[in-house]
């Protein structure tokens, strides 16, 4: 069957589309990526999206406005990776606007912006979406959902094989050996924290909003990383929750790079006051802030042989060394190794999402969610003829 996944992260910079073939056995099945493509966002439209992921107030009817924005441009970014219609099923993500991790208190809650019955009546195809409302009604954090994909795409190896996605977030996958005591071992995952949010609203602000993010890290690779003060940064309390545990814009968005920058202006050596190097070694310490937090948590948790990056951040190449340098002892490889590159990973993900939704086969794992059972996942919506 022919699927076509649409994903847009926390970033909001755009929409990955990946079109697949999936046959066979549900648990692992045989796949092969036969298009791909990123399509952004038009930048008035991210603007909006990054402004109300922070918490701006909106109208109905605004948000009513950007519903369908969002759903036009996910139907854009369909044709773009499947201009001659193949595709039987799409899997869509939606644009998250806000996210809620349930507390002992009370169930979470996340919200993906889409119109899934207009999308499916603009492509005059099939589309799953809300993936994340089941595991939420069950208790569960509603992410990551795409550990379960890794578990099911990707090969398993010698030792413990971890797949770190970085997008606006940083998030986890552990996969078990395939030989040995541990085999059996549950898949795990996590939001780790930052890893692009940011790096990119840091980018925006010093720019005037003339640039969106650190093409390669090459501004980061201008400046001194603050090493004391990424130290004390650790100790925030939610890189001391044990998994399962999700995270967003709404802890690490505009007002917490406020916060930091603050920090960072006051750590400042005397006599380093030029704006220039300011900003570099804002943007150099944010940058090593998003790999530390990544390495405290494989120091604390289990050992893995390899991190495999995916995500955009993996094109960061200042952040990929702060990564190779912190984790030590873990060899760092791309993802595009192992036949999947960067941006295709989650996107694939949700196609399988979908996939598995039309065969009535759970998708998720209350192992990384913390859900009381596993669910199947989405709602679908059906062209009218």
């Amino acid at each position: 069957m022919k699927v076509l996944g649409l994903m847009s992260g926390t970033s909001a910079d755009g929409i990955d589309a990946v079109l697949a073939r999936f046959e066979g056995p549900r648990e692992h099945p045989r796949w092969r990526v036969l298009h791909s493509s990123s399509t952004p966002y038009p930048e008035p439209l991210r603007a909006r999206l990054v402004a109300v992921g922070q918490g701006e107030p909106q109208t109905a009817a605004a948000l009513l406005d950007l519903a369908e924005a969002v759903t036009v441009e996910q139907a854009r970014a369909a044709r773009s990776c499947d201009p001659a219609g193949e595709a039987e099923l799409v899997g869509c993500h939606g644009q998250t606007l806000w996210h809620r991790p349930p507390t002992p208190e009370g169930r979470g809650a996340s919200w993906q912006l889409l119109q899934g019955p207009l999308l499916a009546q603009l492509l005059r195809t099939p589309v799953v979406f809300d993936l994340r409302a089941h595991d939420l009604a069950l208790g569960g954090h509603g992410a990551p959902l795409v550990p379960a994909a890794d578990a099911a795409l990707l090969p398993r190896i010698g030792g413990w094989r971890a797949v770190l996605n970085l997008g606006g977030i940083a998030n986890l996958t552990l996969l078990p050996p395939a030989i040995g005591p541990e085999r059996q071992a549950p898949v795990t995952g996590w939001d780790c924290g930052p890893a692009n949010t940011l790096i990119d609203l840091a980018v925006a602000q010093f720019s005037d909003g003339h640039l969106g993010y650190d093409r390669d890290g090459a501004w980061a690779a201008r400046g001194k990383v603050q090493n004391a003060l990424i130290a004390r940064w650790l100790q925030d309390d939610y890189f001391h929750l044990p998994p399962p545990k999700s995270t967003g814009r709404e802890l690490f968005g505009r007002e917490d790079l406020r916060r930091r920058l603050q920090e960072l202006a006051l750590a400042a050596e005397p006599g380093n006051s030029g704006l220039a190097t300011q900003q570099a070694d804002a943007l150099a310490t944010l940058t090593a802030f998003s790999a530390a937090v990544v390495a405290q948590d494989l120091e604390r948790g289990t050992r893995p042989v390899e991190l495999v990056l995916a995500g955009g951040g993996a094109h960061n190449g200042t952040l990929v060394r702060e990564l190779r340098q912190r984790c030590r002892g873990v060899m760092v490889r791309p993802l595009s190794e192992l036949g999947v590159e960067p941006a295709q990973r989650e996107a694939l993900g949700f196609a399988l999402l979908a996939w598995w939704h039309h065969h009535r086969h759970p998708g998720s794992l209350p192992s990384v969610t913390g859900a009381s059972r596993s669910a199947v996942l989405g709602v679908r919506a059906t062209p009218t003829t």
